[in-house]
């Protein structure tokens, strides 16, 4: 009886926590733990930075277990390096990524390469890559799951395909891109040939796709969703939190919130 009792115990005390460190063009890195493990998807703040955004949640960049690199961007690897020397991290990334950001990323501790569409086992996480559609060599979006919640992070795509609606259909918690106002873009300051690269396939996703998207999403147990990745010229988080907040029905229970660019969010815990 007292095995059982401690058995449940454990089970309750294990839950997942995640923060969005910083989302945005100028730099992005999400911090997820469950259980005794802990890593970052992407680190595009130097690793002062990093640092500091973990405090803010009395976290330790040197008790983290593994850094994933979705794509090799500045604004998602800047502090990469630096953070797997200092911490003594593996870094894994696939090797498209690995072959865009090798002379970026200098040394590292320990490199793993994944393939992408393969399950990675660290510890108490379960990671699965798959691809996105992005102007880099092999772009992916992350599913963690710690086998009793998943969370699913999707930035930096231009569209979004059937085997991207396949893996966010049955998350607990959603990082998703709604990085720019269509209006807003076609009216400011970048240049056609930026403009168009934002609207591309390989681009990022406007508010009301990323929005039309989430609606096909949108299921009980989703518990919260981040809308991640918005431009500081061509968004605000009005416009993209009314264009989420169109689609969705009043009482579904989801949360909103929106990641900031220069502080992370709260920590958030996935209840099972």
């Amino acid at each position: 009886m007292v095995l059982v009792v401690l058995a449940i115990l454990g089970c309750e005390t294990k839950k997942m926590n995640f923060s969005v460190l910083g989302s945005g063009s100028k730099g992005n890195s999400l911090y997820i733990q469950s259980g005794k493990t802990a890593i970052l998807i992407d680190a595009g703040f130097s690793g002062r930075d990093i640092a500091k955004r973990l405090a803010v949640h009395h976290r330790d960049m040197a008790d983290l277990d593994g850094l994933f690199l979705t794509h090799e961007h500045g604004d998602h690897i800047r502090g990469a390096g630096v953070v797997s020397r200092r911490c003594s991290l593996p870094v894994y990334a696939n090797e498209g990524t690995y072959r865009g950001s090798d002379t970026k990323l200098g040394k590292l501790h320990k490199r793993v390469e994944f393939e992408t569409g393969k399950f990675v086992q660290l510890k108490d996480l379960m990671i699965r890559p798959f691809r996105i559609s992005h102007d880099t060599l092999d772009p992916v979006g992350f599913l963690v799951s710690d086998s009793n919640v998943t969370i699913a992070c999707c930035t930096d795509t231009g569209t979004v395909s059937k085997l991207v609606a396949s893996r966010l259909s049955n998350c607990d918690a959603l990082i998703l891109e709604f990085n720019h106002d269509p209006q807003m873009l076609k009216t400011g300051p970048y240049p056609l040939s930026l403009q168009q690269r934002v609207r591309s396939s390989q681009g990022h996703l406007a508010n009301e796709d990323a929005a039309s998207f989430l609606k096909t999403l949108l299921h009980d147990r989703l518990q919260y969703v981040i809308l991640a990745h918005l431009s500081e010229t061509n968004n605000t988080a009005e416009l993209a939190l009314k264009s989420a907040g169109s689609i969705i029905p009043d009482e579904h229970p989801c949360h909103f919130h929106v990641a900031a660019q220069n502080i992370p969010s709260n920590l958030f815990t996935l209840k099972k």
